[in-house]
């Protein structure tokens, strides 16, 4: 059986049944656009572990689809895992003979550089989105006071939020998906259990989220009417910077400057890291460590009290 003939047979029937609608068509984009192309007309018996390697090096150098560049070490660590899961289903059914997809080297990924907006910058975000009055420009402020992720934003409903203890519960995630060749919202569990949290709404914050409810007629806090996806709300954070005169950051770093300003002013790792969703305070601590470092001198200075 040809790679080509296997890798829909496989996403068809065990993907699509076990995985979230976002990783099936993840993993369907990276068998179109990736796989197929490159070792579609091979059978599977004929590949070798070189063979595979050497796709993954082509697809790292020029494997990006919109400039022909390299593609991030992310996106080819999805391409690897997509082949690694589609191979070994063979060879559990018997179509291959020997799994060899465990041979393949992945590619080593560079610490990402975390993006956060200065003080002066953020206050100036915050004055042109509390101004304008929308709804999904306020979104823009609670993500700098909650250190929410965009997905979990545009999933928050009324529900969710708890007026009389502050709180807000993070229990589920939206994306963007394909519906009818179209791009459509949808909105799935965390993908992690550490995701579902309950997250403080500063005080300050409390009497502009009542404000904003009174205005609502959407059971979402970000009126589901008023942004039809994510990719759409990015662009409108995008253009929000462009007219500040802000370089250019994705909406991602709003939640890094959350994390940022809580740690400058001496909350705790663990605290920060249960309020984030990460897995575990080492987690948050490698992420952000560059934050700690402005007051490095003075926690030597306590350190050398203690002598």
């Amino acid at each position: 059986m040809k790679i080509k003939e296997w890798l829909p047979l496989w996403l068809e029937n065990y993907v699509k049944p076990t995985a979230k609608e976002k990783t099936c068509h993840r993993y369907s984009e990276v068998v179109k656009h990736h796989l197929i192309p490159h070792i579609g007309e091979l059978e599977m018996a004929d590949v070798t572990p070189l063979i595979l390697q050497q796709m993954i090096t082509e697809l790292s150098a020029q494997g990006n689809l919109r400039t022909g560049g390299t593609l991030s070490a992310n996106t080819v660590n999805v391409i690897i895992t997509v082949i690694q899961s589609a191979l070994r289903v063979a060879y559990q059914l018997g179509y291959i003979t020997e799994y060899i997809a465990d041979k393949v080297r992945r590619p080593k990924a560079a610490e990402k550089q975390i993006e956060c907006f200065t003080v002066k910058e953020q206050k100036k975000i915050e004055a042109a989105a509390l101004a304008d009055r929308r709804p999904k420009m306020f979104g823009i402020v609670l993500c700098l006071y909650t250190g929410l992720r965009i997905g979990e934003l545009l999933a928050l409903t009324w529900s969710d939020v708890d007026f009389s203890k502050g709180e807000l519960t993070v229990s589920k995630s939206c994306h963007d998906s394909r519906k009818d060749g179209r791009y459509c919202r949808l909105t799935e569990a965390p993908k992690t259990p550490t995701s579902r949290r309950i997250v403080p709404i500063p005080r300050q914050l409390l009497p502009l989220l009542r404000e904003q409810k009174k205005k609502s007629s959407s059971a979402f806090v970000i009126g589901e009417n008023k942004v039809k996806t994510v990719r759409s709300y990015q662009y409108s954070f995008t253009l929000l910077l462009r007219r500040l005169g802000i370089p250019h950051r994705g909406f991602h770093a709003l939640r890094h400057t959350f994390a940022t300003r809580a740690l400058e002013c001496g909350m705790d790792v663990k605290t920060l890291s249960e309020i984030l969703g990460h897995k575990n305070p080492t987690v948050t601590l490698n992420r952000y460590v560059h934050s700690l470092m402005p007051h490095k001198h003075e926690m030597m200075n306590r350190l050398g009290k203690m002598l």
